[in-house]
């Protein structure tokens, strides 16, 4: 079988190293998503394993289509009856376009559709389905008149870890989070502070990492349901299999501030539902006290960009803290993902690298600032 695992632009060498370390073959690397092969089984482990994609795709099929007669014919010829069984409920959940013929996403969907009803009727030998039985969601993309066809075995998005008890406005993605920790040369025996934590996510990110906590361990997913298409046993085997992972008692030094105490609140509410509070300190502190008497540390955090107006007057004050905080760290490194403009000119550095990636529809910058590396330890 072939997965799709769609990511944030920018992102995908994060995804693909990480989809290669949990043992599967990646086939194709495209702007936003991986594809990769595997049994049954690895529906239900990248579901609960993987830290970086948004969902997990069955790839269907995939086809050339100039016309839309030709989207239903190729559509038809799929073995529907192999995935869909007779009381499936089934939809096109999105469908995009991009440099194609075909452009409408309403048309494209309604043809998909009729298409696998049409070789439902010929399978199943009926001119009417109930739909009353699990959903199975389609995803179509058709880029350079090329179709790809996913069925979506996630569900609601892998975001969404289920920790998130007490969010604050505007938090950054959890994925995105842990996108941008597997970014940096990180590891749990460096000190990590994050001085906007807000509701607490890439704290609380870099210590699931640190616990190896898979992030999909305690929730549920669509394919569960589906009997015809991943076993049972495969999602049971791939949660015993996370659960004998989990480091219950890792030492870690990880940090999280912010100026604002319910953030900081809400921040402790969700390090606890995460499992991952003993790991975590959390204070309230505005940017231009931060400080560390430790050498070779880590920031990593999503100051504010200044999208709301009321915001933006301050941000060059503020970035002007942020460099002054960061000189006075000896040794560190600092990474910050912003979208404003000018946030070196007033951190009062260039940074050694600069990578661009999309916070959804926004375009930021991932701004690296590299301190030395700690010497080798002695070893007797």
């Amino acid at each position: 079988m072939e997965f799709i695992a769609p990511c944030h632009f920018g992102m995908e060498a994060v995804l693909k190293r990480e989809i290669t370390k949990l043992g599967y073959q990646v086939t194709a690397v495209d702007d936003g998503r991986v594809t990769f092969a595997g049994d049954a089984s690895a529906a239900a482990r990248a579901n609960v394993f993987l830290r970086t994609t948004e969902r997990i795709l069955i790839k269907i099929g995939e086809f050339k289509a100039l016309s839309f007669d030709e989207l239903f014919e190729e559509t038809k010829k799929i073995p529907w009856e192999e995935f869909l069984p007779e009381d499936a409920k089934f939809w096109v959940a999105k469908a995009s376009s991009v440099k194609s013929v075909l452009f409408s996403p309403s048309d494209i969907q309604k043809i998909v559709k009729k298409a696998i009803v049409e070789r439902m009727k010929n399978t199943y030998h009926k001119e009417w389905f109930p739909e009353s039985g699990a959903g199975y969601p389609l995803r179509i993309t058709i880029k350079k008149d090329i179709v790809t066809i996913g069925m979506d075995c996630t569900g609601s998005a892998l975001h969404k870890r289920g920790y998130r008890v007490s969010p604050v406005i505007a938090p950054i993605s959890e994925t995105l989070a842990a996108s941008l920790i597997a970014l940096t040369p990180w590891f749990p025996d460096r000190i990590l502070v994050d001085p906007f934590c807000g509701s607490g996510t890439i704290p609380i990110e870099a210590a699931m990492r640190a616990k190896h906590i898979a992030p999909g361990m305690k929730r549920r997913f669509l394919g569960e349901d589906w009997s015809t298409v991943v076993p049972k046993e495969a999602w049971r085997e791939a949660r015993s299999e996370a659960q004998a992972a989990v480091l219950p008692t890792a030492e870690c030094d990880i940090q999280g501030y912010d100026i604002d105490p319910r953030a900081v609140r809400f921040a402790r509410d969700n390090a606890e539902a995460a499992g991952v509070a003993d790991c975590i300190h959390f204070q309230q502190r505005a940017v231009r006290d931060l400080s560390h008497p430790k050498k070779y540390g880590f920031v990593i955090t999503n100051p504010p960009y200044g999208e709301r107006l009321e915001e933006r007057e301050h941000l060059p004050e503020l970035y002007r803290q942020i460099g002054e905080a960061y000189q006075g760290l000896d040794d560190w490194s600092m990474y910050l993902i912003t979208s404003y403009e000018d946030a070196e000119k007033y951190i009062g550095r260039k940074a050694d690298r600069n990578r661009k990636i999309y916070n959804g529809m926004l375009k930021t910058y991932f701004y690296q600032f590299m301190g030395p590396k700690p010497p080798k330890k002695n070893r007797g």
